[in-house]
């Protein structure tokens, strides 16, 4: 999305208030609890078509009649927002008392510690929940219990254009030295933007964490607490400003003012020689015509240890008092075939073992190969933690400071540490 994921799009939340109400009705839905006996289940669901489009919005639809006509007694209300509401109108119904019964939204942990949600447990069959990729229901845990059920994933690569790297006389880098070397190769060859670095508030959190992982920290350790400004956060965005922003090698403007967006746009507009990229980038760089080359993200001396993964999530809220029929609902829509029809649809990765066997055989998916290959050892952002946001919105305001000319890696991840330690604290 985020990614779905991107995925994040996560926290698109100063959009006007919007009155609230369903967008999409399956038709024959009846009142909630109506004369019937029926129980009609309200879903509320993120749009991801990347057109203006509302592929979500059919693909919800589609599946609620499916469900409907194999569960009689049970219907499903279908209601769907952009990115840029769905979390904000989530909370807002959740305040109003009006929870639905399932979310299908960017985060699931202020809901799982005010104790509004159905653990994984309460909801799916042992071989549904046995099947998630296991860092993905690692990732849904709150306090060690698993409220987030993943819905979809996406992983990062190095895209890099392969017209430009041809002209420069460039290799496909797999280590930090030769990344620098190929940007160098590209600036002298008149490229505008070798390497777009995209540390501005959009998306710095993700950015940054791909670049830790690869300098082998994170933004915890090994004990799930946060360690923001460990020994190798810091030698690595030293490594960074000396070495890529510091020698020029970065772009159009400085990474801390660069949102994923424009870095994309340009990539897509043939500007940028390379980025770090998901998924959704195929296509739109395919439209304009630039050949993509994708390869794993290179660490200080090779692949790292582990790929940044993120997810979008689906919850079961506890309300309304339907845990049967959710766990009914949620147990279909996590078929294969459920599952590979909405990450396919949106180049996006399933989120379960069978489907990711499936789909890494599919030819159709051939550009997804890279992706999937290290979605199974991915880690995750600490998503489970409350104080998440809190500590995310700080990393995406402060992150970009530093790589300035003048910046001080140390002193700038020691505040955003000394801060996430805090929030860490008030859980």
């Amino acid at each position: 999305m985020d990614e779905a994921v991107e995925r994040r799009r996560f926290l698109g939340l100063t959009a006007a208030v919007a009155a609230l109400g369903l967008t999409a009705t399956v038709s024959g839905c009846g009142s909630l609890g109506g004369d019937s006996g029926d129980v009609t289940l309200k879903l509320v669901a993120a749009e991801y078509d990347l057109t203006g489009g509302d592929s979500s919005k059919k693909y919800w639809t589609d599946l609620a009649a499916a469900f409907e006509a194999k569960h009689p007694g049970i219907k499903v209300q279908v209601q769907v927002e952009s990115w840029d509401d769905v979390d904000r109108k989530v909370a807002e119904m959740v305040k109003a008392g009006d929870a639905p019964d399932i979310a299908q939204i960017g985060a699931y942990a202020d809901y799982a510690a005010a104790d509004q949600l159905y653990a994984a447990d309460e909801l799916l069959s042992i071989p549904v929940q046995a099947n998630f990729l296991a860092p993905l229901a690692t990732a849904g845990e709150h306090k060690r219990t698993q409220y987030g059920l993943p819905f979809v994933a996406s992983t990062r690569s190095l895209f890099y254009n392969k017209d430009l790297f041809e002209k420069a006389g460039a290799e496909p880098p797999t280590t930090w030295d030769e990344l620098a070397g190929a940007a160098g190769k590209l600036k002298k060859q008149g490229v505008r933007t070798p390497f777009a670095l995209p540390l501005g508030p959009e998306e710095a959190q993700a950015e940054a964490m791909m670049w830790l992982l690869a300098g082998e920290g994170g933004w915890t350790d090994a004990t799930d607490h946060y360690a923001v400004d460990s020994e190798a956060n810091v030698r690595t965005f030293d490594w960074l400003r000396k070495n890529l922003v510091g020698k020029d090698l970065t772009g159009p403007v400085a990474p801390g003012k660069l949102n994923r967006k424009a870095a994309f746009a340009a990539f897509a507009a043939g500007e940028v020689g390379m980025l770090n990229g998901h998924p959704s980038l195929l296509k739109e760089a395919a439209k304009k015509g630039v050949e993509v080359g994708q390869v794993p993200l290179p660490g200080i001396d090779g692949p790292p240890r582990a790929a940044m993964g993120v997810a979008d999530w689906i919850m079961g809220f506890k309300q309304n008092g339907h845990r049967k029929e959710i766990g009914d609902f949620l147990n279909f829509a996590f078929s294969d075939e459920n599952v590979l029809k909405f990450a396919g649809d949106n180049d996006l990765l399933p989120v379960t073992v069978s489907a990711s066997t499936r789909m890494e055989t599919d030819p159709e998916h051939a550009n997804l190969q890279v992706f999937l290959k290290v979605l199974p050892d991915a880690q995750l952002p600490p998503v489970g933690k409350t104080s998440w946001a809190q500590v995310s919105e700080n990393i995406k305001q402060n992150i970009g400071k530093a790589v300035t000319p003048n910046g001080r890696p140390a002193e700038v991840l020691g505040s955003i540490g000394r801060a996430a330690t805090a929030a860490e604290a008030a859980e």
